[in-house]
């Protein structure tokens, strides 16, 4: 028994150490709705016999499709790319960097998180070329590399984080009907915010409120 699991061990290993075809999809240059210009440069880099590891948040659905996006990186260039997370992926990052064990590519939302690796050396910067590509390709471009510098071990700033997904959550809401009520006018500055805040509170109301959930 104990030889056959050696066996079943040594034959999975195997098994994922030869990449299978890539089942895409959507079949490269079909569909028009996508671009697929960037897929043909893609198919002039070889990368054939190279790994590529990624450690990123997405699990369960999103895992799912976060792959099916890598799937094409992979088809294209022939890379081997090894996509993996953690429930805790935040601590499990320090951790593997800490160990000498990162992956090639890490999708950190934090900015806190990556200037503390940065700030250990742990990051490799990725180069004034790829600064300028931002810069040039992004609307506001110089500031996306300005959120993605940040000081190394040595204090020097460095290009560390390429953005390339952004969610709008910081909104501040409020209720036009309660404004119009209280004779309120909607504030344009951050001195005008101030102001209001301290009116409504002068008015015997809470400014403001926290709303958290999903779903």
């Amino acid at each position: 028994m104990t030889k056959m699991l050696l066996l079943s061990a040594a034959f999975v290993t195997l098994a994922l150490g030869a990449p299978a075809q890539a089942e895409l999809k959507f079949k490269p240059g079909e569909d028009p709705r996508f671009n697929w210009a960037n897929y043909e440069e893609l198919k002039k880099v070889d990368l054939k016999g190279e790994t590529l590891s990624i450690f990123g948040p997405w699990r369960g659905e999103d895992e799912g499709l976060v792959r099916t996006v890598l799937d094409y990186f992979s088809e294209a260039t022939g890379a081997e790319i090894k996509y993996s997370s953690s429930e805790n992926y935040e601590q499990q990052i320090v951790i593997d960097t800490q160990a000498g064990s990162p992956p090639n590519i890490a999708v950190l939302p934090q900015p806190g998180l990556i200037q503390d690796l940065a700030s250990k050396g742990l990051l490799t910067p990725l180069g004034d070329d790829t600064a300028n590509w931002i810069k040039d390709n992004y609307g506001a471009g110089q500031s996306w590399v300005d959120l993605g510098t940040f000081n190394d071990k040595d204090g020097k700033p460095g290009f560390f984080a390429f953005p390339y997904k952004a969610d709008v959550k910081s909104l501040v809401w409020y209720s036009p009907d309660n404004f119009e009520e209280a004779d309120y006018e909607v504030p344009r500055t951050q001195e005008e915010l101030a102001e209001l805040e301290k009116k409504i509170i002068a008015d015997g109301g809470t400014p403001w409120c926290i709303g958290l959930g999903s779903g």
